[in-house]
């Protein structure tokens, strides 16, 4: 099989071409540089002459607070970007598997969030992020659309490795307390959409590692984890501004993975270990 990966250079794309690769099987993987998914043509071309059986669309615009400024390019990225790829997929007859987020939804509550459940996004990342789960859904059959959350990979930034360079410089730290979800390794990600893609259960799922927290029980356990003495304490997202709203509840629940066939993710505390021992080496 010959997929044609996505955003590469971020730390979802580069974990599932490396484990494509690990399977024996073919990965294309793209850039900006190489193919600009909001240019209709860059894309038609770039996939055609790739010629693969499905497409695992990993690129995004993801800078949350920087889209309430940029919302022309946001939606560019994360809207039209989705369409061109899609409408592409359709003409050739292959699937693709779409990423998102929780910020689809409006990220109030406790209960864990259905795949099925509204959306109501609440920042321009999640309405961008939404409207391009729309323009998939429109373009095409062979679709899948995974929710994802609270991302750390070995290749580009996350709150993993901002914890771990503050606390090598800091004795105190204070960290929200009032956003849950669940932390989720792109290793174990990269997993599962690789074998998702080899199926035909299309539709909307949602992945993250088992296990829910907030970000500062988060960052208490990368601190434990580490062995780094430093004070953590916790905060509201009041006394935190931001530019965005962010959710609350980013938690999701994961039984359609199991009720198709796939595995679930290991917990998120057994993740963050695998994690800190592969950045080490």
């Amino acid at each position: 099989m010959k997929v044609l990966v996505t955003g590469v250079k971020g730390q979802l794309g580069y974990d599932v071409v490396k484990e494509l690769k690990k399977r024996g099987m073919e990965a294309v993987g793209v850039d900006i540089e190489e193919m600009d998914i909001t240019d209709p043509q860059s894309v038609d071309s770039v996939i055609k002459e790739a010629n693969p059986d499905a497409v695992i669309h990993c690129a995004a615009y993801t800078a949350v607070d920087a889209a309430e400024d940029n919302v022309e390019i946001c939606r560019k990225v994360n809207a039209e970007g989705p369409r061109n790829i899609a409408l592409v997929c359709k003409e050739l007859d292959i699937k693709m598997i779409q990423i998102s987020t929780d910020y689809v939804f409006d990220g109030m509550g406790e209960r864990p969030w259905e795949p099925e459940d509204a959306a109501e996004p609440q920042s321009v990342y999640g309405l961008t992020k939404y409207e391009g789960e729309v323009a998939v859904k429109e373009s095409l059959d062979k679709y899948f659309i995974v929710r994802i959350a609270w991302v750390f990979g070995v290749n580009g930034k996350n709150f993993v490795k901002t914890m771990l360079n503050l606390g090598k410089t800091r004795d105190k730290l204070t960290v929200v307390c009032d956003q849950f979800g669940s932390p989720t390794y792109t290793y174990d990600l990269a997993k599962l959409l690789v074998d998702m893609v080899q199926t035909d259960k299309y539709g909307i799922y949602h992945a993250t590692n088992e296990g829910f927290c907030n970000w500062y029980e988060f960052a208490c356990e990368i601190f434990k984890q580490a062995g780094i003495s430093v004070e953590v304490a916790p905060v509201t997202s009041e006394q935190y501004q931001a530019k965005a709203k962010r959710p609350f509840n980013s938690r999701m629940s994961k039984d359609k993975l199991e009720e198709n066939g796939f595995e679930r993710l290991p917990d998120w505390k057994d993740a963050l270990g695998r994690y800190l021992k592969e950045i080490e080496e």
